[in-house]
């Protein structure tokens, strides 16, 4: 479960039913769930955090697979990047299995989970610009078996957050049939660490493009006026064609939507973008480019 035996006096529990899991939260107030541990052993090594007890969830077989739910895939929070790296699960979710053979080095891969990205909402997780363009919704568990349903994106944004006791238990992720795109730029900050991400999936039947910016913000960026212009421009009837023109026009778009200009200054001028800042809105603009023009040949 972990790189480090637990600290003298520290309890682990290992339930292996997503309810007894909440219900042992519910006990020990103070406890940490823990599944991969990818993170919550970073932060312990480092010296920032410190658990009085620990929950781990790797026994919960319930959450460690998927089913197929009313045009729904309905994802366990368990299941690792190993796992939505393979073909099967390619097949199902593509841009979230490439995002997830993007998230770093073997042992990362096999030990990091869904659930686990998503709750820790680090900016340069793969998934999460997934997530935020798919429009998925996480199914959080809590006591006495209760179940309620959130947008990903009110999670990620702050808006709805994890009570007491509760955990993530699945994540409902709609299946559009359709060319769904996953690429990231990395820098040298550590392995496959995301310097910028884009997540671009077509929805044919709504005649709509969704697109989210991943790791230049706290939370995934979705550039929703240039979603809806591009999509506008889209042949949809004819192949989905679109001008090279207006592919160049999206990144662009996207990027600055992103990452805009400064404020002007009291006398009308705009100051110029720091080098760093116009590289990262270039790579932006690269990136949702590139994206787009790959999910639409």
């Amino acid at each position: 479960m972990t790189t480090h035996a637990p600290q003298a006096g520290q309890s682990v529990t290992l339930p292996t039913t997503l309810n007894e899991a909440v219900a042992a939260l519910a006990d020990m107030p103070a406890a940490v769930p823990v599944a991969g541990g990818t993170d919550l052993m970073a932060a312990v090594n480092s010296g920032q955090l410190r658990p009085a007890a620990l929950v781990g969830l790797g026994r919960i077989s319930e959450i460690r697979g998927w089913q197929y739910q009313d045009g729904n895939a309905l994802l366990g929070a368990g299941l690792t990047h190993a796992r939505m790296g393979r073909p099967d699960f390619a097949a199902l979710i593509p841009a979230l299995a490439a995002a997830a053979r993007a998230a770093g080095p073997p042992h990362i891969r096999n030990a990091g989970t869904l659930g686990g990205n998503i709750a820790t909402a680090a900016p340069t997780g793969d998934a999460l610009p997934v997530l935020a363009a798919l429009e998925a919704t996480l199914i959080i568990a809590g006591p006495g078996g209760s179940r309620r349903e959130i947008p990903v994106s009110h999670l990620l944004a702050g808006v709805e957050m994890l009570r007491a006791g509760e955990l993530i238990g699945f994540v409902r992720v709609p299946l559009l049939h359709a060319p769904q795109v996953f690429l990231k730029a990395t820098g040298r900050t550590g392995p496959g660490r995301s310097v910028a991400s884009v997540a671009l999936v077509l929805d044919p039947a709504r005649r709509g493009v969704r697109c989210a910016v991943g790791a230049i913000a706290p939370m995934p960026l979705r550039p929703l006026e240039a979603e809806q212009w591009v999509a506008r421009l889209i042949d949809w009837d004819n192949d989905r064609a679109l001008v090279p023109e207006a592919l160049a026009a999206f990144g662009e778009y996207v990027a600055a939507a992103c990452i805009p200009d400064p404020v002007p200054e009291p006398d009308g001028s705009v100051p110029a973008l720091p080098p760093a800042v116009l590289h990262l809105r270039r790579t932006v603009a690269a990136l949702a480019r590139r994206a787009l023009g790959r999910a639409l040949s």
